[in-house]
């Protein structure tokens, strides 16, 4: 396990910056799609960027595996004997960047004993760079500056400001809640664009009805964990990490703050 230091983790915000470039490049021209196993689409852009991030992150720690959207074919026999990896999502909202939205992002995260510890989501076209360390705080780049991103409390008295990824989410996640509180939505692509709204102050969660994979929130984990913000999924529970065969994670709620009575949005009576 590498020691955790700015040093570090500047090398991987530099590697997802670059990353982000040849994202920004890709995405000036038409790109191949092809449809995976699981029905979703992969482009040229997401091979292309697995195999760079894979290359630069084995060069930054030789001794640490990695583990991509792209490549997560390892039997968990094999993976349960990780102490530590790198987790990554070359290209969060391959769907936005087919569809030209400029909604998707870099995710990259390094997770110890099952717990994300050091989390970085770059949104190559807003040039907006996320990032946290365990026990370092988290943080927002852009334009040069370098902007701490602090604990927020949740004004009880305005609508709850929920992040999804379309209307159809939206009115799937509103037939679970409480029918006497507001809510205001908010739509967006990427699910690792979806969590800063949340670090940024722009929504107070973010609640996914449907699949997503383990490399979509394991950097977010640690942004928000940092902030004092909170994942669980719709029983409570922390979602897990490189503990099951299968990646695909629960349905789940991304919150700003733990002290806010999350049931509460849940239940009618």
């Amino acid at each position: 396990m590498p020691i955790l230091t700015t040093h570090l983790l500047q090398d991987v915000i530099d590697i997802a910056q670059q990353a982000g470039e040849h994202l920004r490049r890709f995405y000036q021209r038409s790109v191949a799609v092809q449809i995976k196993e699981d029905n979703t689409p992969v482009t040229e852009a997401d091979l292309f960027v697995s195999q760079f991030l894979t290359e630069k992150l084995t060069a930054l720690t030789p001794q640490i595996p990695i583990l991509s959207e792209e490549n997560c074919h390892i039997p968990l026999a094999e993976r349960q004997a990780w102490q530590s990896y790198w987790l990554i999502d070359p290209l969060d909202g391959t769907q936005q960047f087919i569809n030209r939205t400029d909604q998707f992002a870099v995710l990259i995260s390094l997770v110890k004993n099952h717990q994300p510890v050091l989390g970085v989501i770059h949104a190559p076209m807003s040039g907006c760079t996320y990032y946290a360390m365990q026990g370092f705080g988290a943080y927002k780049h852009h334009d040069g500056q370098h902007l701490k991103l602090t604990f927020r409390d949740i004004d009880p008295d305005s609508a709850l400001r929920i992040a999804v990824g379309s209307a159809s989410a939206a009115e799937k996640v509103r037939s679970i809640l409480n029918k006497n509180l507001a809510y205001e939505f908010h739509i967006c692509g990427s699910s690792g664009l979806k969590s800063t709204l949340v670090a940024d102050g722009v929504c107070d969660c973010y609640i996914r009805l449907g699949c997503t994979g383990e490399w979509d929130t394991a950097a977010a984990e640690i942004l928000l964990a940092e902030m004092g913000g909170i994942i669980f999924d719709l029983n409570y529970q922390p979602l897990t990490y490189n503990k099951r065969e299968s990646f695909v994670n629960p349905n789940f709620v991304m919150g700003i703050t733990q002290d806010f009575p999350w049931d509460k949005i849940f239940h009618s009576d």
